[in-house]
Formats: C-alpha cells, structure tokens, sequence
C-alpha cells in the first residue's frame, strides 16, 4: 500500500485542500491519520483535529477523529513517549489506519518544523513510515520560490523519498508556469503541477459562520447554505448604507447591532444573504417575521460589531463536509493540473 506524507514550509498551505482534491481525483480507497493534531475541535466532551473529523465525514471512515492522532499538546506527548515509542504509536496508527486501503495518507502539522521536538515533524514521519514525501507550497511568486529553494538546499532528504512539489493557490498560473516552471525543473525536486487560485475557496457559508461564531439561529435555518461574498458593517443609518456600493453587491453579509432596525429592514429590502446581530440584542418581533417570511437567515451573537467583524476577518475558509461546490473544484483543479500518476 502507498503512503504518502503531505507537508508544508508554512501554516495555511493548503494542504488539507489538496487532499481533498487528490482523494477525489484518485477514486481510491483512503486510509487518513493526522498523528500530530493542530486544528483543534472540542465536540461531544472530546478533543480531535478538525481535518481528521472531516476525513472521517467525507470518506466513511469507520474510525473516532480523535484515535487518528497520537496526540494534541507538546509538553503532554513530551512527558508520556519517547522517540522509540513515537516511532512504534506511528507504525500501529499506520498499519490500522491503512487496513483494506488503496492509499494512506498521513497529514503533517502546521509547518515543516512542527512537532520535530516530539519526533513528529513530517521528515521523521516520512522516515519511519518509509512514506513519499509532498510539500504544499504557496504565497506569492518570491515566497513560492525562497520555499523550494530552502527545501532544496537546506533540508535533508537524503533518507526519505520526495515524490513531489505541488505549488498551490497561484494567482497567475499559466504565467507562473511559464515563467518558473523552467528554473524548478533544473533543481532536482520534481514540481507535480501548479494549482490556481480559486476566489471561490475563500468564501463562508452561513451555517459555518454559525458554528464557529457560536451564534443562535433566529430565522432562515433552512437557507444557511448560502454562500458570502461580501461583508458590510451597518454602523450606519440605513438610508446611507444603502447609497454604498458594497451594500448593493450580491451575496453580502450584514454586521449590526439587534437595536438598529432601520438597517435590518435596508438589509432585507436589499436582498441580503445573512444579517448578523451583535450584542446579544434582539430586534423587533415585526421584522424577525419579515425576516423569517423572506428566508433571510439573522444570527444572534453576544459581542459588538467590531468584535464579530475582527472574529469572521481572522476565520479560516475551512472545507466542511456539505461543501460540495468546493470539493468539485478541488478535484477537477488536482485532476486537471497535478500528475496525479505519481501519488496513487
């Protein structure tokens, strides 16, 4: 059975993306094991890692998230195991993980040094796991290029198999492609292909916001899948926010307090995807009505304005699993782009 360790110089590659998109791809059976958790999810009174629950959901493994890593905590995995049992807890997880699989697919943590202090930095794991190597490398055209440069020069992967680079979330792929592609060629890491940029990967869905924002659903629950393009904070009149351009564009959401009714009533005469009410301030029962009779899903969250606008504007865009627009794309841009021959 192959393995292959996906790993990344840097914290939002886009790894998890990428698998996705390779699983999909593929049209395999996938074993998953995230043995270093970093995306932390605090669900039913147990700790896992979000990416391991989402493989779980999206691909019927018939495994808890939270037995697919070793563990979450440096100082806790320091204290309990040393490096000869990290290295027997890996080859168990492995072997139980890629039972009755077609490909095993072990995701490293955040950046390339994580969890090397507790022998569980992606190197290691592709040395133990005698697994092929991927890194996921993206930022813009210079930072693209210092990371595969560094990998090159100063990472050693003299014991380890590299299967490949896949360069990913490129603004102007082709141009990239013609441009780099040539000098990554001559350095002796095989580039696998050039992944583009996709604005659509970046957007929310209400029902995500919800969750990660802890909000109480008051209307719309049947229309959360809607998609936000756009974020307008009302801490204005209404009549003025309806003179702003963002306030007329599609697929927007609006931050305002439950107090501020002329805004909510703009918002839904203004077909608006989502309202968000802070303070914990409900608006009046007359337009909770209109708001539900319309489908306009309004989300009840206790911080101001400027907290839930500073919370959604460091969210991460992660994949869930009723996602299937995304998923799509993920696998037609992997099928279409990536040498998916050398990774299956």
């Amino acid at each position: 059975m192959n393995r292959l360790i996906i790993a990344s110089l840097r914290a939002s590659a886009g790894k998890t993306s990428f698998i996705v998109g390779l699983a999909e791809a593929l049209g395999k059976k996938i074993g998953y094991m995230k043995p270093f958790g970093d995306r932390l999810l605090y669900s039913k009174k147990r700790l896992w890692d979000y990416d391991a629950a989402l493989m779980t959901q999206l691909y019927s493994i018939d495994e808890n998230p939270d037995d697919m890593s070793i563990g979450f905590d440096h100082s806790k995995l320091r204290y309990m195991y040393d490096a000869a049992t990290i290295e027997r807890r890996l080859h168990e997880l492995a072997e139980r993980m890629g039972s009755g699989k077609d490909l095993l697919i072990v995701e490293s943590g955040k950046s390339i040094t994580y969890g090397t202090s507790i022998h569980l930095d992606a190197l290691n794991m592709a040395r133990i796991l005698k697994g092929s190597l991927v890194f996921v490398i993206s930022g813009d055209d210079d930072t693209i290029l210092d990371d595969i440069m560094f990998v090159k020069r100063y990472v050693a992967l003299t014991d380890v198999t590299v299967a490949g680079i896949v360069v990913n979330k490129v603004r102007a792929a082709e141009d990239f492609k013609a441009t780099y592609l040539p000098e990554l060629q001559e350095i002796g890491l095989p580039v696998l292909g050039v992944l583009p940029y996709d604005s659509e990967l970046t957007y929310f869905t209400l029902r995500f916001l919800a969750d990660r924002l802890f909000a109480k659903i008051l209307t719309g629950e049947g229309h959360l899948d809607r998609i936000v393009k756009n974020i307008f904070i009302g801490a204005m009149s209404g009549n003025v926010a309806v003179q702003r351009p963002l306030f007329k564009k599609e697929d927007k959401l609006i931050i305002t307090g439950g107090d501020r009714s002329d805004m909510i009533i703009a918002a839904l005469n203004h077909n608006a995807a989502g309202i968000i009410l802070t303070n914990n301030i409900l608006p009046p029962a007359n337009i909770i009505a209109k708001a539900e009779q319309e489908g306009v899903p309004m989300l009840l969250v206790a911080p101001d304005t400027y907290q839930v606008a500073r919370q959604i504007d460091r969210l991460e865009p992660l994949l869930t699993r009723d996602a299937t627009r995304k998923i799509e794309i993920l696998k037609k841009s992997v099928a279409d782009t990536i040498d998916i021959s050398r990774l299956g």
